[in-house]
């Protein structure tokens, strides 16, 4: 069987989820957890990511999350890579973490986004982990409710607003919605391994010049930013190396790797002038 679609645009959706390898746990305990999302956050700052909900369950995870600058791949590259590194070092082992390539379903944002967000929060209470997504910790569900404050990456407002402009009136219905969608199916309307969505939304999205640039109307302009530059560019633009560095890093466009080759340093260096940067 081939591969499904790898479609990239900015302003996409995707409903991604990867299994631990021979769906093995993927958390040990408590720790791992918020070791996965402190990655999230960071993978979410630099590759300008909107997570619209999650969940982490104990051998896979899932998120939905919308990428107004196309770069899926390279995102989920570190997040999956990073993460693996932390989670070996930690418990003394070698070897995969995840099983195979994540899993990534492009979703018709106008149709589903609501639906899908619901479909995430519902996977403890569909494990018989809990009784109520409430119950459970690691997912959006307790930022949406308003029982934690949300992190930056986290559209709790953008959800909110689809429910009204009263947060607390806003948060019932949302609830009210989720709860009542335990039993409703999901992927009977998925369509060739990849979309969620019409024989439109296919369509328009295996266009060759919507896939090349997206719909950049689609995208709120807060969540916009720059393509990157040149690194001769940013070598003109600040008066250190090391702050040129850590603006060609921050910029999503480059990895530690390629900066190491155009700078003349170990990735090794390069990651700690990253690092640095950031404290």
């Amino acid at each position: 069987m081939s591969r499904p679609l790898r479609i990239e645009y900015a302003g996409a959706l995707y409903h991604v989820t990867s299994r631990g390898n021979a769906r093995q746990p993927i958390y040990l305990d408590e720790q791992d957890f918020a070791l996965f999302i402190e990655v999230l956050d960071q993978v979410c700052e630099r590759f300008n990511w909107v997570i619209h909900s999650y969940c982490l369950m104990t051998n896979h995870y899932h998120l939905l999350v919308e990428t107004p600058d196309g770069n899926l791949s390279k995102g989920m590259r570190q997040l999956n890579g990073v993460y693996t590194q932390k989670f070996n070092r930690k418990h003394q082992r070698v070897g995969h973490l995840y099983q195979g390539r994540y899993k990534a379903i492009l979703v018709d944002k106008n149709s589903y986004l609501l639906e899908v967000g619901r479909y995430i929060v519902l996977n403890p209470v569909r494990a018989h982990m809990v009784d109520c997504p409430s119950e459970y910790e690691w997912s959006s569900w307790p930022f949406l409710m308003g029982s934690k404050e949300a992190p930056t990456w986290l559209s709790v407002e953008q959800t909110l607003l689809l429910f009204g402009k009263q947060k607390k009136s806003a948060r019932l219905k949302y609830q009210e919605f989720v709860l009542s969608g335990i039993d409703k199916p999901l992927w009977d309307n998925l369509r060739q391994q990849v979309f969620l969505g019409n024989d439109d939304f296919i369509s328009e999205r295996l266009n060759k010049s919507n896939i090349d640039e997206g719909d950049i109307k689609e995208i709120p302009a807060n969540q916009r930013r720059p393509k990157p530059l040149p690194l001769d560019q940013y070598l003109m633009r600040y008066e250190t190396r090391n702050e040129a560095i850590e603006a060609a890093f921050s910029s999503g466009g480059y990895t530690q790797k390629q900066l190491g080759q155009y700078f003349g340093l170990h990735y090794s260096r390069i990651s700690r002038i990253v690092s640095k940067g950031k404290t």
